[in-house]
């Protein structure tokens, strides 16, 4: 078995998760894609190229932040933020966006789809689709249509197509099985530009590859902040880009702690939820072999979140893989707690964060004050709260009202 950190193999397995489970007809399209990304990768010109468009479009590096204020209020554990949400558009989404643009300029594709959730990933590929003359199109399912509604009208503004799913839950699942009936259709002069470290090979590998900067620069920041490494990482995990992108250059450093945080919706109890690793299974969902909701004859299950984009079924497999294997944890949060991880940063540092990320504000808020002073959290901020401020206000002020009577 190849070393952790350099894992898929060559067909795209991480151990018994990950794989090429699509249609005949876009084989050729992955196997191009796959074949074009590993000669970028060892592509001087390529790598200059995004590390420029990543200063100068996106504004990294950005900052590790030391949030002093959570720290005494929670006390315990000291705790940094990888601030992600100053990234331009607002998320870690840019990572990904603008290296996958790259590799469509290389192919010779000028129309980009994508699908998303909470609309940050249909942002950034609606940005480097403007930035570099491409027709675009988002699929975006209906419910997340109407709670994202400054997403889409950004969207929009950026020249790109935004395309109503309202199939099934019509969420984030309905989205991605849209985009790649787009893309089996146009598959000749389109390239989609998947948000998630999820879907068939290369994807899973080539996202996180362009989420890496992330735990990168982590790693070099706080060496230079507290000349030692962090003792854990805490980030949110939908498909798990922005978890894997903090993740993975850590891999290899047993002191170091790693946990994800899935969406626990109205609780697990509830059924009304989406975290995989409580009571999911292996099964295969649009595109790879993963852990997944599905009930016992294998139908996918609902979901629910409060944030559109943790509200989806599946788990990118190479965090399938890492939890089997016991290097990282993964753990929930209800909406409830959530919300609760929302204002507690937006009013102890005037960080607002999205809800994705108020998911790993919770668990630091749970954690943080059992650890001993001089451990060290880090936590990936991955994304801003704009999106989200109405959503958090239907529920934060409503609750407000209702503990006055």
């Amino acid at each position: 078995m190849p070393a952790i950190e350099t894992l898929p193999d060559a067909h795209g397995h991480f151990g018994v998760y990950g794989g090429m489970f699509v249609p005949e007809t876009l084989m050729t399209a992955l196997h191009a894609l796959a074949a074009e990304y590993d000669r970028a990768k060892n592509d001087a010109q390529f790598q200059n190229q995004l590390a420029r468009l990543l200063r100068d479009f996106a504004g990294r590096p950005t900052p590790l932040y030391f949030a002093e204020r959570l720290t005494k209020k929670l006390g315990g554990a000291k705790i940094y933020l990888k601030r992600e949400d100053l990234l331009h558009t607002g998320a870690h989404k840019i990572n990904n966006a603008l290296g996958q643009i790259l590799l469509a300029q290389r192919m010779g594709k000028n129309r980009i789809i994508a699908e998303t959730g909470a609309g940050q990933h249909g942002v950034a590929t609606a940005t480097v689709a403007a930035r570099f003359g491409c027709e675009c199109v988002v699929y975006m399912g209906a419910v997340d249509i109407e709670r994202q509604a400054l997403n889409v009208a950004r969207m929009k503004f950026l020249g790109a197509k935004v395309v109503t799913v309202t199939a099934g839950q019509a969420t984030l699942k309905e989205a991605i099985s849209e985009a790649m009936r787009d893309w089996v259709t146009n598959v000749r002069n389109t390239h989609y530009i998947l948000g998630s470290a999820l879907g068939s090979h290369p994807y899973p590998m080539m996202v996180r590859d362009f989420q890496r900067v992330i735990g990168e620069e982590t790693r070099k920041q706080i060496f230079d902040r507290e000349q030692r490494l962090p003792d854990l990482l805490v980030a949110c995990v939908g498909g798990g880009s922005n978890a894997i992108g903090l993740f993975h250059p850590f891999l290899s450093d047993a002191s170091v702690r790693m946990l994800g945080v899935e969406a626990g919706g109205e609780g697990i109890q509830s059924g009304k939820h989406a975290a995989r690793f409580q009571g999911g299974r292996l099964g295969v969902l649009q595109g790879t072999k993963t852990f997944l909701l599905a009930n016992e004859d294998g139908q996918i299950e609902l979901t629910h979140s409060i944030s559109a984009g943790l509200d989806y079924a599946a788990i990118g497999p190479e965090h399938s893989y890492l939890r089997e294997i016991g290097r990282v944890e993964y753990d929930f949060a209800t909406d409830d707690e959530a919300l609760a991880g929302f204002k507690l940063l937006s009013e102890a540092e005037g960080i607002i964060p999205a809800l994705e990320t108020a998911h790993a504000v919770a668990h630091i808020a749970k954690v943080a004050p059992k650890m001993p002073a001089d451990k060290i959290i880090v936590m990936n901020c991955s994304g801003r709260g704009d999106k989200d401020v109405a959503t958090a206000a239907k529920h934060l002020l409503l609750s407000e009202v209702e503990g006055s009577r």
